[in-house]
């Protein structure tokens, strides 16, 4: 009976697991100060080279900037 169990939870389990690496991946990006540093770095030069606008450029750096804040004052925390 418990073969038969895995063998039928086997495609679930395995989606189960790829969520949580996904997951994984994404948590470890964004608490990556660096990573968000590139990212403020390449909103500011789709800025210069005016493919956004400063109302886009100002909503998207607020973000950022309020994220490497949070992953700063978590780093002081720990």
């Amino acid at each position: 009976m418990f073969l038969l169990d895995d063998i039928l939870l086997a495609p679930l389990k395995g989606v189960i697991f790829i969520g949580k690496k996904i997951n994984d991946v994404i948590e470890k990006e964004m608490s990556d100060e660096g990573s968000v540093k590139e990212r403020l770095m390449a909103l500011q030069l789709k800025f210069e080279m005016d493919e956004i606008d400063e109302e886009e450029y100002d909503r998207r750096e607020d973000e950022l900037l309020k994220q490497l804040e949070t992953i700063r004052e978590e780093k002081q925390n720990k």
